[in-house]
């Protein structure tokens, strides 16, 4: 913090021994945040105060000398700003993770989320899991073996084997699936689609497959469903990086100091940054969105707002990036 001093301290200096990345949790957003941002607007109309739960609130800290900040009181030059939130109505993509959701989603079944293939039914993929470490190439691995996979098995046993189990005897271990068909994954843009081939007609023509849309909304569903066994065979981490987390529910709010305003005409008017712009506009299509879904409006509404809201929010990261 700019020309702040703070006292000696006798403890020793520690070294870091490892550094841990990974990506935060909807509850760990929330729990780094000081407020819930609600409004696109920034300051009060006629007072020019920032507005309670606007994307400028005073919990958010502050770019003003003439205010302090309400989360830790301090002014502008010793606040460094402190995040806030705001809740989507509905799960977006990540756009810097629609490749790997894509992946991950390739591997496992699309009804019940359990993994297409299990170590012990293929050699190579009990192989994989013990002899390769490293998670990012062991998923690699791994979709390599499973995407092929168009179905989840099913247990069967015959009257010998239920037999066996009925007298408490060991038997083969199943792969324990749904029985679903599983369909082909395709990206178009920021959109993925399930496409079900479905084989040929009466005079053996090929018939047009079905494709459906496979929203964010299901696929954080479908991964909330993956065991943690079924992660630390893709390698993935259920405390670090849930495959969940890579679809965003909660949108973080970076503070005003971040993205500051100017004041034009000695304080009459301010002008905000882009990326206040922008999350002003992720707001707007988050609140239409609930309101349509509150009003009970027809589907085909609803998808639109919603196709919207993933719209808006796939520019903030190449903005950031730009």
């Amino acid at each position: 913090m700019l020309g702040h001093e703070f006292a000696h301290s006798a403890q020793p200096i520690k070294r870091p021994r490892t550094i841990q990345f990974g990506i935060l949790s909807p509850e760990e957003i929330k729990a780094i945040s000081v407020c819930k941002v609600e409004y696109p607007e920034t300051f009060e109309e006629g007072n020019n105060r920032p507005k309670v739960g606007g994307l400028s609130d005073s919990r958010l800290g502050t770019i003003d000398r003439n205010f302090k900040c309400a989360t830790c009181g301090e002014g502008m030059a010793e606040c460094p700003g402190h995040f806030g939130h705001i809740e989507l109505s509905r799960a977006v993509f990540h756009v810097g993770f629609l490749n790997k959701v894509k992946k991950i989603t390739e591997c496992i079944c699309v009804l019940c989320g359990k993994l297409k293939v299990a170590p012990h039914e293929d050699p190579r993929l009990h192989d994989a899991v013990r002899f390769i470490r490293d998670p990012k190439k062991r998923l690699a691995v791994v979709h390599a073996l499973v995407k092929a996979k168009m179905s989840c098995d099913m247990d069967s046993h015959d009257e010998e084997q239920q037999q066996k189990i009925a007298n408490g005897e060991d038997v083969p271990k199943g792969h324990g699936g749904c029985g679903h068909d599983q369909p082909v994954l395709r990206r178009e843009g920021l959109k993925l689609f399930l496409v079900y081939g479905r084989g040929k007609d009466e005079d053996g023509n090929a018939q047009q497959p079905d494709r459906k849309p496979f929203t964010a909304t299901q696929a954080h569903a479908l991964f909330r469903k993956i065991s943690d066994e079924d992660l630390h065979i893709l390698g993935l981490s259920a405390s670090e990086a849930h495959p969940a987390w890579m679809i965003l529910t909660v949108l973080p709010v970076p503070p005003p100091p971040v993205r500051p305003s100017i004041s034009v005409d000695g304080g009459a008017m301010r002008g905000e940054d882009d990326l206040t712009y922008k999350l002003a506009e992720i707001i707007r299509a988050n609140s239409s969105l609930r309101k349509f879904e509150e009003e009970g409006a027809p589907a085909h509404v609803v998808n639109e707002f919603e196709t919207l809201l993933q719209v808006r929010y796939s520019l903030i990261p190449g903005f950031l990036n730009g």
